[in-house]
């Protein structure tokens, strides 16, 4: 049974032994429904002492070690430790989240503290500065911050008398601190002659300005404003570790054993010493005291709570015991009874009753006690030793029977044989030693063979064989009771084994990752009947594995609780419970085991949210091997973003460059050419990879993204508008509801997300800051206030943020896998939802943290990828598509129903006033009704559609629709092979924009004498573009294979293009059908070349170094030009078609004659001197300056002159276009430069009068054309140049003072990453919200808000 699916059986956590007393204090409180609450290990529990009854709360991944309880008492706040710890404010009622506050402490949160009304919590760090933070919790915003004291903080608390005052205290020092605004101000107390200057544990506040702090010699310190006034002597025997205030006094608490209570002035009332009473014990410590009414709780070190009655204060009832501090490992369960075995380096073994959550027997050792094992009649218990001994005590009253002493190292395993004769014992050295039960343990047989400290062991059914795992992860099979090792595999077959508890094994293959060490599982116990098995490991967690579990990397369901590692895990004897213990949290947890029947009849019950899933995040699924991706998403996922260098590290890397920029600076360099261009039309649409990223703006517009750039694209005029903010790709882009700003996300190392005005094309808001690597999802809210983004980081981040403050509302970790969509609930802006692969989570806001809770599939189904989901007509109705063409419908949580939309994915989803759009990849778009009862109209996206005037042309019919959007009558469509179209609800479908579908753009080529190009891409078609206003692709082609060049003969009348397997065409450039092919290559065709004038000769570059010259007229090869040492990139003609210059990959700048190809070597003086056709070369004086100074990490990909040689265009690998002045000669000369593509610009071409300049960009499939301007025509638009970057430096000539000062290296994040000037006025220098109207552009065009401050 090779099932890799998880077990449809959970657990469920029922109760958990232990109360965390070490290195904590004041963390045990009564709440208003007389409940108590404290923490063990990373659990917050609510325990209720009328009904013996707890509740867990499972927010944390950590250790807790902090607590607060909100002066209502119903609200508790708790922190943990860890790299990025987190506080959480709960509820101890329903033990559900409230707020997370995140973000801020590193290492842990030592204290916490409510203010008087409860809005306010203070917080401590455990970082070097021990910070001190103060947070509007129910916001989830950090209110102030400030380094606390240089040595550790152990309390901290509000003055309930003052306001916005507070006290901390710790190591020797006590700090008052005052709020002011959003400053904390602190003022050390003055010991004077008073008292020594003192470690203060604890502190509670008095009126007046008094405060009581606790020493650690016993002394009560009273302060009044800083300084200190009295003391009260010998308060208790050694340090106070707990103070509590209530309306009666005072409770302190000490080392000493003892509780004592005062009263408001700090007189003494009464003492109560614990050591003394039934239940106490010499070296018993107080950690925490709680004062209510007639009741005090008590914590103490060793893991006890205490309740006592205050008028028979003598008898203290003992309310929970633990562990005390010391790693727990020895664990084993009774053979017939519910009851478990623990045994600690405490030196404690102490029995638990299973149905009564309680201690029913403890005894104390000698030694640190390390395992633990139960005799099959339940009437012995064996404990192994970390000396190297073992005991064995009668279960009924723990007398010993013998203690047996034979190894020097701890003996970590020990298990009684199924029919009772045998105990084998297995120690750290290595071995397993056989004792006979009923010869009084006398030693009958040894196992020697293992290399390294024996780990786990099992007896088979019978008790005639063994097997045993060691430290190695080795396993070998022993004969009992000789204890001979088996090395014949064939005699253990149909062996049945009694227990299994070992680590590996075929059976258990399953449970180890696909990369591991194979030390971090330290338990596994099967359960045969139940055909599951649970495993305990390193990283704190518990997991349900069906068993057997063959394959590796079996899908699971896990459990968090244990902070630390989990050491190990047994079921019960009737396998109804399962109980694991924690080594470093040394707690005892016990879980109850729900079959999968009971299942579903909880269903009802909401489930658990927690801020860590409760099911296994590797096994999102319950199905093993989910049915495959649809191609189109898979090829999605296999997207990364990654960059090798993001134009962030321009800055950092040139910086690098200095003593290049230093030699550059020195000599006197070329201007910048006076002539500019500017963009002008792009055609493309993400499609690809995007969706949802198109909408009809409040003016009837069309706004959308390519490459880096936002379109904002009028139809009735057929022309374009930008938004160039960015300076990588944009990945998603989201409409406000009033259609006038758009959001955009793109990619970079830190990435950001803009908000821009598609009216005045200006900025409004830039954010960034949180996302790595990239945005892939935004969304406004219904109010336009808030805005949701999602990144490409490795745990796919949420945040929502107040986009117009450019503040961070909340954020947390998403997914493993890739999330599509983020959607904000239209009805309640603190919720949203959020689809991805097998994934669909419903957030709610908790301060600064959201909480997600799965959707519940419930029997409807099974956990499938979501491409897209909307909010219904109400809050809690949602719809999400799925990948295999199902709309499922959602109520709250729960999947109510699935309707059948499409074949293959469902890619959009809009809702309507009165209904829904979908799009998916089958190429229909469907209207449905409000209830997705009927589809009331398809329409299916075919050429013989399109409408008769309909420019351009659809490359194929039904093609995956990407995005839907409705307005002004019509429905507007983008798909994923680049094409926007518009399709009337009464059918005919009008083209808009089209581009390149995916795969990288390299070929392009400008005619001779008309205002056309071609391109080829490895979308594997060549199109013809027409460059003049009507802007439309004038016919398209599909071939055998993508292609990397083109190029049109000198009449204008053949094309040649080449292809990627290594043949080429030549085609009419009409109608583009082939005129010859020819394949002489294998490798790549990179450039292809017609010879001038009557274009004679062709010449065609290859990847593998060679060029092939043909004579066109008679179509055969005559010359083969060899010699290159690495690929060809760059071919050029001289006038006369006698000779060719060629570049490679190596950066060879190479000469051949025509037509032979014989090889030639050229002076540099000569090589200016030779009249070339065309000049598309990077290499050579002529344009050695166009290589930037950081000319190692990026390449300079293509260049083009102007035909009167004065202007040489270039393209290069960090989307740059380029102008330089021509020649460019010595180093580094200076540009201008645009950006608008994303990664490597891949061509560059000018059209044959100079007044256009075609580029296409590589990955980002766009073909851009921008429009030559001529020096003295500047146009007062945002001028989308920069100035070269070394302009500044002009010759030298500063004051030597002034050069130091500008060599000083000011990085600021904001500034050091923006490579565009922007514009616009930040939105919180902004004088006032636009109104209605305004926004409606009444006034657009005199607002003061968006006047440009260039």
């Amino acid at each position: 049974m090779a099932d890799r699916s998880a077990p449809s059986c959970h657990l469920r956590l029922e109760w958990v032994y232990g109360y965390r007393g070490h290195q904590c204090r004041n963390n045990l409180y009564y709440t208003a429904a007389k409940e108590i609450v404290y923490f063990v290990a990373g659990v917050g529990v609510v325990y209720s002492p009328r009904e013996h009854r707890q509740k867990f709360y499972l927010g944390h991944q950590d250790d807790i070690i902090s607590l607060a309880l909100h002066p209502e008492r119903v609200l508790v706040a708790t922190g943990q430790v860890g790299k990025e710890p987190y506080i959480c404010v709960w509820d101890s009622y329903t033990v559900q989240t409230v707020s997370v506050l995140k973000d801020v402490h590193t290492h842990g949160i030592a204290c916490l503290a409510f203010d008087l009304d409860g809005q306010r919590l203070v917080s401590v760090g455990l970082d070097s500065k021990n910070t001190v933070c103060v947070w509007d919790w129910r916001k989830g915003k950090l209110l102030s911050m400030a380094p606390g004291h240089t040595d550790r903080i152990f309390d901290i608390s509000w003055d309930l008398y003052q306001p916005n005052k507070l006290v901390s205290c710790g190591v020797k020092h006590i700090k008052f601190w005052s709020l002011c605004g959003n400053s904390l101000t602190p003022k050390r107390g003055v010991f004077g002659k008073t008292g020594d200057l003192q470690t203060i544990l604890c502190l509670a506040c008095a009126r007046d300005e008094v405060t009581y702090s606790g020493a650690l010699n016993g002394d009560i310190y009273v302060w009044k404003g800083i300084n200190l006034v009295r003391t009260i002597q010998g308060a208790h025997a050694a340090g106070i570790f707990s103070m509590n205030a209530c309306e009666e006094g005072f409770a302190t608490g000490g080392r000493d054993g003892c509780v004592r209570l005062w009263d408001l002035n700090f007189k003494p009332i009464t003492v109560i010493d614990l050591r003394e009473t039934d239940q106490g014990y010499k070296g018993l410590s107080v950690r925490s005291v709680c004062w209510r009414g007639d009741h005090i709780l008590v914590g103490t070190q060793d893991s006890e709570i205490f309740e006592i009655v205050v008028h028979e204060r003598n008898k203290p009832f003992l309310i929970m015991q633990g562990h005390c501090e010391g790693e727990l490992w020895a664990l084993a369960v009774h053979p017939t009874k519910p009851l478990a075995m623990t045994g600690s380096d405490d030196r404690s073994v102490r029995i638990w009753s299973l149905i009564d959550h309680a201690l029913i027997a403890r005894c104390n050792m000698e030694e640190p006690i390390r395992c633990a094992a139960v005799s099959t009649d339940g009437i012995h218990l064996a404990l192994g030793m970390k000396d190297g001994s073992f005991t064995v005590l009668r279960v009924r009253d723990m007398t010993e029977v013998v203690h047996i002493k034979d190894r020097k190292e701890a003996i970590h395993e020990l298990k009684y044989s199924p029919d009772g004769n045998f105990l084998a014992v297995g120690s750290n050295d290595s071995s397993v030693d056989i004792y006979g039960v009923v010869q009084r343990y006398k030693k009958v047989g040894e196992c020697i063979g293992s290399l390294s400290f024996i780990t786990h062991m099992d007896w088979s059914s019978d008790s005639k064989y063994i097997q045993t795992n060691d430290g190695n992860g080795k396993r070998l099979f022993y004969r009992m009771p000789s204890g001979k090792e088996v090395t014949n595999k064939e005699e253990l077959k149909g062996v049945q084994w009694a227990s299994w508890t070992c680590v590996s094994g075929v059976e258990v293959n399953g449970i180890w990752p696909k990369y591991s060490d194979i030390n971090d599982i330290n338990s596994v116990d099967a359960n045969f009947i139940g055909q599951v098995m649970v495993t305990a490991d390193d990283y704190g967690i518990v997991k349900l594995f069906r068993y057997p579990c063959l394959r590796k990397g079996a899908k699971f369901k896990k459990y968090l609780g244990h902070s630390a590692h989990v050491t190990n895990v047994r079921w019960s004897h009737d396998h109804q419970w399962v109980v694991s213990i924690g080594g470093a949290d040394h707690s005892v947890f016990q879980w109850k085991f729900v079959p999968d029947r009971k299942l579903k009849d909880s269903l009802h019950i909401a489930p658990q949210e927690s801020l860590v899933d409760s099911n296994s995040d590797e096994s999102d699924s319950d199905q093993s091997d989910v049915p495959e991706l649809d191609s189109e998403i898979e090829q999605e996922t296999q997207i990364t973003y990654r960059r090798q260098v993001y134009k962030e590290d321009l800055p950092q890397l040139k910086e690098q460059c200095k003593e290049k920029r230093k030699s550059a600076a020195s000599k006197r360099r070329e201007r910048a050419p006076g002539n500019s261009i500017r963009l002008h039309f792009v055609h493309g649409y993400r499609g690809y990879d995007c969706r949802s990223n198109l909408f009809y703006t409040q003016t009837g517009e069309i706004v959308y993204h390519v490459a880096a750039v936002g379109v904002v694209y009028n139809r009735q005029q057929n022309t374009q508008r930008f938004y160039l903010g960015h300076d990588d790709d944009i990945l998603c882009l989201a409409i406000h509801p009033l259609k006038d700003y758009v959001a955009t996300g793109q990619v970079g190392r830190d990435s950001s997300i803009h908000i821009w005005d598609t009216e005045t094309i200006k900025p409004l808001s830039v954010l960034k800051g949180y996302h790595q690597y990239g945005v892939c999802a935004v969304d406004f809210s219904a109010d336009g206030k808030r805005l949701a983004s999602v990144g490409i980081d490795d745990n796919h981040t949420i945040v929502l943020w107040d986009w117009k403050k450019g503040e961070k509302l909340s954020a947390v970790r998403g997914s493993k896998d890739k999330i599509f969509v983020v959607k904000i609930n239209p009805y309640m802006p603190e919720k949203l939802i959020t689809v991805g692969i097998k994934h669909l989570k419903f957030w709610r806001r908790a301060g600064g943290g959201l909480i997600g809770r799965k959707g519940c599939i419930g029997a409807m189904g099974r956990a499938d990828t979501m491409m897209c989901a909307v909010y219904g007509w109400t809050e809690e109705m949602a719809f999400s598509g799925t990948s295999t063409g199902d709309v499922c419908i959602w109520r709250d949580v729960f999947l109510i129903k699935t309707v059948k939309a499409h074949d293959g994915p469902v890619f959009s989803m809009h809702a309507l006033e009165k209904g829904f759009v979908t799009g998916g990849k089958d190429g229909v778009v469907a209207l449905w009704d409000d209830t997705f009862e009927r589809c009331l109209k398809t329409y299916a996206i075919k050429r013989a559609a399109l409408a008769p005037g309909s420019k351009g042309l659809l490359l194929e019919d039904n093609p995956s629709i990407r995005a839907i959007s409705l307005g002004h009558g019509h429905i507007l469509v983008g798909t994923k092979n680049g094409e926007i179209l518009e399709v009337d609800k009464s059918g005919p479908i009008t083209l808009l924009v089209q581009g390149h579908m995916e795969g990288e753009v390299w070929g392009l080529a400008t005619h001779p004498h008309l205002p056309i190009c071609a391109t080829v891409s490895d979308d594997k078609t060549l199109r013809i573009w027409d460059l003049s206003p009507s802007h439309c692709m004038l016919a398209v082609r599909k071939l055998k294979k993508g292609g990397r060049c083109c190029c049109f003969s000198p009449d204008g009348k053949a094309l040649a293009v080449g292809l990627n397997d290594g043949s080429f065409l030549i085609v009419n450039a009409d109608t583009l059908e082939d005129l010859v092919s020819f394949q002489h290559r294998k490798d790549v065709i990179s450039e292809i070349r017609f010879s001038p004038g009557a274009g004679k000769y062709l010449a065609v570059a290859s990847c593998d170094n060679f060029v092939d010259i043909y004579n066109v007229m008679s179509s055969k090869r005559v010359g083969i030009c060899k010699g290159a040492s690495s690929y060809i990139t760059h071919l050029d003609w001289d006038i006369r078609g006698k000779l060719l210059q060629v570049n490679t990959g190596a950066k060879e700048q190479l000469f051949f004659e025509a037509p032979r190809g014989k090889k030639q070597t050229i002076p540099t003086l000569e090589v200016e001197k030779i009249g070339w056709a065309s000049w598309t070369s990077v290499l050579g004086s002529c344009c050695e300056g166009i290589w930037p100074i950081i000319g190692e990490v990026t390449d300079v990909t293509a260049s083009c002159l102007t035909s009167d040689s004065k202007v040489l265009a270039t393209g290069d690998d960090f989307g740059f276009v380029k102008l330089f002045r021509y020649p460019a000669k010595g180093k580094f000369g200076k540009f201008k430069r645009y950006v608008a593509h994303s990664t490597h610009v891949t061509n560059v071409r000018w059209t044959y009068d100079d007044s256009l300049l075609v580029t296409v960009g590589g990955a980002d499939t766009s073909l851009m054309l921008w429009t030559y301007e001529m020096e003295g025509h500047r146009d007062s638009r945002q001028c989308d140049s920069e100035e070269s970057d070394l302009d500044s430096e002009e010759d030298g000539g500063y004051d030597s003072d002034v050069t130091r000062e500008n060599e000083i290296n000011y990085t600021i994040k904001a500034l050091s990453t923006n490579i565009r000037p922007m514009f616009g006025i930040k939105p919180h220098l902004q004088q006032k919200e636009p109104t209605l109207d305004e926004r409606q552009g009444v006034v657009r065009g005199s607002s003061s808000l968006f006047q440009t401050t260039s």
